[in-house]
């Protein structure tokens, strides 16, 4: 396939900040993107929250298998636009490295901790966690990632005016053209993060029992989806019909929630299917008119443009803004989630604090780096950096280590 003129090319690139030898059998954004497969921090979202906290059931995304979506989506719609693949690949699957245990809940009780300290920002976390705390080569901290993929972790959603004290130190060090839009390849990943939450959140809403199917029905383009997704069903033949098949079953419930009917179990995968398929559509759609009226040469012709290339129509826009409207107010903000919201916030806020003020507390080489530390921002900043390294599971159990005197430290 023949790459387009506006995509990230291997040459020329910008680099890394440590200079390694090319390898022979791989480009340098799939270097990238298996430094990222095999670190610790993409280990760790496996049991790190995306909607529901990871005890409450095996069948709902986690960090990981959001990320795994993200990437997949966002490499399709890279594909259909000529760009490079991996990249994007490398970016989708490392966007969320900096996210705390219990999603955004975690997130916002660090922020508010952070805020005397140089202010907590999962984004900024994994270009932290990518650029200093992966310690697995002998030569380097970090990953070592090119300056394309870091870019693009810095700035896939758009440029950074405002950067915190931590990244605008960073961007003084190495210069990742902070003012100026990300390539194609990293506003694709920004764009599939969006469409693979809206699509497994209503997913998990559903399975969960918090959100019923005839909830949906008024929501812009997922209304429509299950209306088709009903349409279907109805007009199969009973025998031809996986639906009605005899002795099948729904999914088994996760804890908490309830179980699913067979046929209701497959409306909701359809619907969910043809609400991704809208969006991913519409984004190449509209990123194609964007593009032809540019007309770009170079990916920094793509970066200076006056706005983002990678984008929605605004008629989808409007529409995926009524999704995640409906999402907060139907499903992060309902009670049950609250209730596990407020919990994550009181585990981390108080971790925070204890450790924070006690930092001979932390194990050992966090401890060391703490106590190593030449000020209190900087101290801060290593807890922050303890803390969001943290699975749901293990931020539950280091709180009960620090707080039961029953739990063995």
């Amino acid at each position: 396939m023949t790459t387009a003129p506006y995509a990230i090319h291997a040459r020329p690139t910008r680099g890394r900040l440590h200079q390694e030898a090319e390898s022979p059998t791989r480009s340098p954004w799939q270097r990238d993107r298996d430094r990222v497969i095999h670190s610790s921090g993409f280990r760790r979202l496996q049991y790190k929250t995306q909607v529901f906290i990871n005890h409450e059931g095996d069948f709902f995304r986690t960090r990981l298998t959001h990320s795994l979506e993200v990437a997949q989506i966002a490499r399709s719609m890279a594909r259909n636009l000529a760009v490079d693949e991996d990249i994007t690949e490398a970016i989708a699957l490392a966007h969320d490295l900096g996210h705390t245990p219990f999603g955004h809940a975690g997130e916002d009780a660090l922020s508010l901790a952070m805020e005397s300290w140089g202010g907590f920002s999962h984004n900024t976390q994994a270009l932290r966690q990518v650029t200093i705390l992966e310690r697995r080569y002998l030569q380097f901290d970090g990953l070592n990632l090119t300056w394309e993929t870091l870019e693009g972790l810095a700035k896939h959603n758009g440029p950074v005016d405002n950067p915190d004290g931590w990244l605008r130190d960073y961007d003084a060090a190495h210069p990742l053209d902070l003012h100026t839009f990300a390539s194609v390849e990293a506003q694709l990943a920004a764009l599939a993060d969006d469409i693979a939450y809206h699509g497994h959140d209503l997913d998990d809403g559903v399975k969960s029992g918090l959100l019923a199917l005839d909830d949906l029905t008024s929501v812009p383009i997922v209304g429509t989806a299950l209306k088709e997704a009903r349409s279907l069903a109805r007009h199969l033949p009973p025998r031809s019909n996986p639906a009605y098949g005899a002795g099948e079953t729904g999914e088994p419930p996760a804890e908490g929630s309830v179980a699913i009917p067979a046929l209701e179990q497959r409306l909701r995968h359809e619907t969910v299917r043809r609400v991704i398929n809208v969006l991913a559509t519409d984004v190449l759609t509209q990123t194609k008119r964007n593009l032809l009226k540019l007309d770009p040469h170079s990916a920094d012709d793509v970066r200076h443009a006056d706005r983002p290339m990678v984008a929605f129509s605004p008629k989808i826009a409007d529409a995926n803004a009524a999704i995640r409207e409906f999402l907060f107010a139907k499903l992060y903000r309902h009670w049950k989630v609250n209730r596990m919201t407020h919990k994550a916030k009181h585990v981390v806020a108080e971790l925070f604090s204890t450790l924070g003020s006690s930092p001979g507390l932390l194990p050992d080489g966090w401890r060391d780096q703490a106590l190593a530390a030449t000020d209190e921002p900087a101290r801060r900043r290593v807890v922050a950096d303890y803390l969001a390294s943290m699975t749901d599971r293990f931020a539950m159990e280091e709180h009960r280590r620090l707080t039961d005197l029953s739990v063995p430290g």
